[in-house]
């Protein structure tokens, strides 16, 4: 190899982030696995690679012994010492043992190792790009899908969106741009592997964080998010600053900023409450849009009795228990609604009260 041919292989190691050293090294190691596949050599040898000029050189190396068992690995004192004085038993001598035509066959191996170390480098780099950007959004465009998971391009690299990651309902087709959320970056043998949600809560949250300045400036800040993909959300926020209406932070002009992040998730529905360190006020405000009378809250067992208008009681639980479901999620409490009505009956037949008084909640 030739002074201009070391050149380019320092120039493209830096050019993709390797340090030519570690380049080197590696063509060294490559040549000695070449020199021995080539030339049926069973010797212990080194390789030296002059990193200026590209010449090579191959030694044979040899441990100095009394008895040689073993040409190809022991050289006997005498003949050490006829060569230098200077060697001991157990000293290693070199002796050079470089093939006339190893500088093609040198080459040749020194090409495969670049471009093997360049892919590795290459991986590594994505591997480390994207593992730094775990529970982050990602916008990529949909490749193909196989075997019911999604595959999508990323630029520098591909995510894979399982089925267990894809909202029910929702369709893909080559071409389509999506945004969706890093949950975990593998390491393999082909390269990082990224897998991609589009159901997870924290899809939710970045999307507002992208789209509301508020949060991403730490004004408003977002203290839970409740997901059922495809279906319904809950956010909970809260501001930093008393001049600031968290949720119409959020919400935005017109609905704008919801329905973009409502866009994205194709139409999935959002409700904004806004968080409170009062725990019933908080729950009240969770099972938004309807509206609670009063809450009564079991500190020890996180569980609360909430009572709201006959006429908002099946708003309060929604369909299928949605609405509560959700405010539960939420808020991390265990939720009981009665109707007014319902609550009466509970406390007449118990000779009490109905629970708690009334009380404004917001």
């Amino acid at each position: 190899m030739n002074a201009e041919f070391m050149q380019a292989f320092e120039q493209l190691g830096r050019e993709k982030g390797i340090t030519p050293e570690v380049l080197f090294d590696a063509i060294e190691a490559a040549l000695i696995s070449a020199y021995k596949r080539n030339f049926g050599s069973a010797q212990n040898v080194r390789v030296s690679l002059d990193r200026i000029t590209g010449e090579i050189h191959v030694y044979a190396r040899k441990t100095v012994v009394d008895n040689v068992a073993d040409s190809r690995l022991e050289i006997n004192l005498n003949e050490a010492k006829a060569m230098d004085p200077r060697y001991e038993l157990e000293d290693v001598v070199e002796l050079e043992v470089t093939p006339k035509n190893f500088g093609r066959i040198a080459a040749q191996t020194a090409k495969q190792v670049v471009v093997q170390r360049i892919r590795e480098a290459e991986r590594g780099m994505i591997y480390e790009e994207f593992s730094n950007r775990e529970s982050d959004i990602v916008t990529g465009i949909v490749q193909r899908m196989e075997q019911k998971n999604v595959y999508i391009d990323l630029g520098k690299a591909e995510a894979i969106l399982g089925p267990s990651e894809q909202m029910p309902d929702e369709s893909y087709k080559h071409g389509d741009r999506l945004k969706t959320y890093i949950i975990e970056v593998k390491k393999t043998t082909k390269g990082p592997q990224i897998l991609v949600s589009r159901t997870h809560p924290g899809l939710l949250k970045r999307l507002f964080e992208l789209e509301v300045p508020e949060i991403h400036d730490g004004i408003v800040e977002i203290k839970s998010v409740a997901r059922e993909p495809g279906l319904r959300s809950k956010i909970a926020v809260h501001s930093r600053d008393e001049t600031v209406d968290p949720v119409g932070a959020c919400v935005g002009h017109k609905g704008m900023r919801v329905q973009t992040i409502v866009n994205e998730l194709k139409g999935e529905k959002i409700d904004i409450v806004k968080w409170n360190v009062d725990p019933a006020k908080y729950i009240a405000n969770a099972l938004s849009p309807a509206k609670v009378v009063s809450v009564d809250v079991q500190e020890n067992d996180k569980m609360s009795r909430v009572i709201v208008p006959d006429y908002q009681l099946s708003l309060a639980i929604g369909k299928e228990g949605q609405n509560a479901r959700l405010a539960a999620k939420l808020t991390g409490w265990k939720i009981d609604i009665k109707s007014e009505s319902q609550a009466a009956q509970l406390g007449n037949s118990s000779g009490q009260d109905p629970l708690l008084a009334e009380e404004e909640l917001v």
